[in-house]
């Protein structure tokens, strides 16, 4: 049988499925929950160490459905920020989760503003609580930005250096950084990120966007008082724009391992970012939609995949297409010489046939 699991920085998971920072681990319990049914690990809900100063809102999420098929969603917006609980308690909660559970992966998200202090202050306090490593969620779409939190920090490569290179300076744990998409070239602040010392790297967070406008009020959604923002876009509709991210990233920062996702609902969108680079695969709005047992999916789905194709340890799958990207110019060539050699080919079997014929006609007159 497939041996599922992997090691990445250290670190062995039973398996490569992760449930990404989210509601889905909004607490200790659901996180608990997450490893009894078989998650090989979890990213908490992310942290900051004044949680006063988060207020979510009333409703903040929204659907983009089929047409006329309100059950089949294809996109999901939302518009909620980081955890508003105490950063005591869920100090308390991650250490209670890791003593219950030490054979799991738990990896604390972590956010805070652009201060020295504050970085070494929160990775100092939840390393202590015995997390497994830190990811610095460096790519909230919405998250704070007049308080240059998550995407308006991950946005600016100098300023991602300069705060993975404090939480490393304190950090006893490996460090992951989270990029956003939400930028032109997603390899400049992920190289940022490995220049400032990040252990590896997670992608993608979720995408800017306005899920729609209400007809009958003429509000956009998902509104609260009348009014809303832009939120983060999220579910099955996001895989190819994640695949491409994960693919220019793994191949602008060679050894630096890739925890990839977006929009992963089935196994075989697991594989696919696996095999453009990511050594683990997270998954959140999925195990929203489809609830947490969706991880027996997506362990038969790769227990597959590795026996149909021979694959024997997980490591043999990452990075397995990555080969095959090139430029549209070498496109052009490639397919100019597969056009020369075809007609070369029929040209020799012209030859060939025609010589076969005045074999048979020499024969013939003999």
């Amino acid at each position: 049988m497939a041996d599922l699991s992997i090691e990445v920085n250290g670190i062995r998971f039973p398996n490569p499925f992760v449930l990404a920072s989210g509601p889905p681990g909004t607490n200790g319990k659901v996180i608990k929950r997450s490893f009894e049914l078989g998650w090989g690990g979890i990213v908490c809900k992310t942290l900051s160490l004044d949680h006063s100063k988060v207020h979510n809102t009333v409703p903040r999420y929204g659907k983009l459905t089929v047409p006329g098929e309100k059950k089949k969603v294809l996109g999901f917006q939302n518009i909620e920020l980081i955890s508003d609980r105490p950063f005591d308690t869920w100090l308390d909660e991650l250490a209670d989760c890791k003593a219950a559970y030490p054979d799991r992966v738990l990896i604390a998200s972590i956010m805070e503003e652009c201060e020295k202090d504050k970085w070494v202050e929160i990775v100092e306090r939840t390393q202590a609580a015995g997390v497994d490593a830190l990811e610095l969620n460096l790519s909230c779409p919405h998250g704070l930005p007049e308080r240059k939190m998550g995407a308006a920090m991950g946005q600016d490569p100098e300023m991602v250096e300069q705060v993975v290179g404090w939480a490393k300076g304190a950090a006893t744990v490996p460090v992951w950084a989270k990029m956003t998409p939400n930028v032109t070239d997603p390899t400049l602040s992920a190289m940022a990120a490995v220049r400032g010392g990040a252990d590896g790297l997670a992608a993608i967070n979720t995408i800017l966007c306005v899920i729609g406008v209400n007809l009958d009020t003429l509000r956009p959604m998902p509104t609260v008082e009348g009014y809303t923002v832009p939120g983060g876009y999220s579910g099955r509709a996001v895989l190819p724009i994640a695949l491409r991210h994960v693919m220019e990233i793994s191949r602008s920062c060679p050894g630096t391992p890739v925890s990839g996702m977006g929009g992963v609902e089935s196994g075989e969108d697991a594989m696919q970012l696996m095999l453009l680079g990511a050594s683990t695969v997270q998954v959140c709005t999925g195990a929203m939609l489809k609830g947490y047992e969706m991880i027996n999916e997506l362990c038969d789905g790769l227990t597959s995949f590795m026996d149909k194709h021979g694959f024997e340890s997980v490591d043999e799958i990452v990075g397995k297409s990555l080969d095959y990207f090139t430029t549209h110019a070498d496109l052009v060539e490639r397919q100019l010489a597969a056009k020369r050699e075809k007609a070369g080919q029929a040209n020799r079997d012209s030859m060939w046939q025609g010589d076969i014929a005045k074999e048979t006609d020499s024969l013939v007159t003999d």
